[in-house]
């Protein structure tokens, strides 16, 4: 039977039972893996956490994925949004095996997928979650072009919706990427780092909610805030999406002034909190 990660550091002597019990304290409600949690706290290193999950599961560790090059044929093999949301990057194929990066061990769904698709035998090898996205955004994003302009990030599937935003905060000055769906939505905010962005709550694929965890979990995006758009005008509607998160809350139909105030209020809040 696998151990829980926090059992692995402690009988490693990495942390001790009262820092466990303070990290799961502190992780309650974030959606944050436990593994964060004790990296924020500063009590464990990324190598350290991958060392102890590596001898649980009898896996071979690989660092500085980066470093390296890979033929496009080989990263042909894992799908752009597999690698970016599963935080999973191909190493190597040869005679029928595929060795894999992988950030999470007990994603097997993916490994099993990655198996029928290549019919080969796929060998999983553990490495942070930092070193695979820094592979991810090397091999897979192009990079973003530079802009002295502040950016927003707009992800809604509605393109009307999308282009009234759009046009409203260009007139302000800001510099704004629009995204149709939260999955292309976490890749543009990987890419470019906006300092906002304003999403729907309901999306195919990804939802607004779904999309938030998701910037949450990602070291480069966590800290990015967010506005949630919704067509639920209601108090209930509003305090989930403040509980979760969200810095703010534009209610639809979408008028331009509305979103010109919300945002310029964001900023002044952003300028505070840095």
């Amino acid at each position: 039977m696998k151990k829980q990660l926090g059992d692995l550091l402690v009988e490693a002597g990495i942390i001790t039972n009262t820092t466990l019990e303070r990290a799961l304290q502190r992780q309650k409600g974030t959606n944050k893996r436990l593994g964060t949690v004790l990296e924020e706290m500063g009590v464990v290193t990324g190598d350290e956490l991958v060392t102890a999950v590596a001898g649980q599961f009898g896996l071979k560790t690989v660092k500085n994925v980066a470093a390296f090059s890979y033929p496009q044929a080989l990263l042909d093999l894992i799908p752009e949004d597999m690698a970016l949301q599963k935080l999973i990057f191909p190493l190597k194929q040869k005679e029928g095996l595929l060795a894999i990066a992988i950030a999470d061990p007990f994603d097997t769904d993916s490994q099993d997928y990655l198996a029928k698709k290549t019919s080969c035998k796929v060998i999983p090898v553990l490495a942070t979650p930092e070193d695979i996205m820094a592979a991810v955004k090397k091999f897979y994003l192009k990079g973003a072009a530079k802009s002295d302009r502040t950016m927003v990030l707009v992800v809604d599937d509605s393109k009307s919706v999308a282009t009234i935003i759009q046009v409203a905060l260009e007139k302000e000055g800001y510099q704004v990427v629009v995204a149709s769906d939260g999955v292309e939505g976490l890749k543009l905010a990987i890419q470019h780092k906006p300092t906002l962005v304003i999403c729907d709550s309901v999306m195919p694929r990804m939802d607004g909610f779904a999309f938030k965890r998701a910037l949450k979990a990602n070291p480069d995006t966590a800290d990015i805030p967010v506005i949630l758009l919704t067509s639920k005008a209601s108090p209930e509607e509003e305090h989930a999406a403040l509980t979760s998160g969200f810095l703010d809350f534009i209610a639809k139909p979408v008028m331009p002034m509305r979103v010109i105030s919300r945002v310029n209020r964001a900023m002044e809040l952003i300028k505070h909190i840095k």
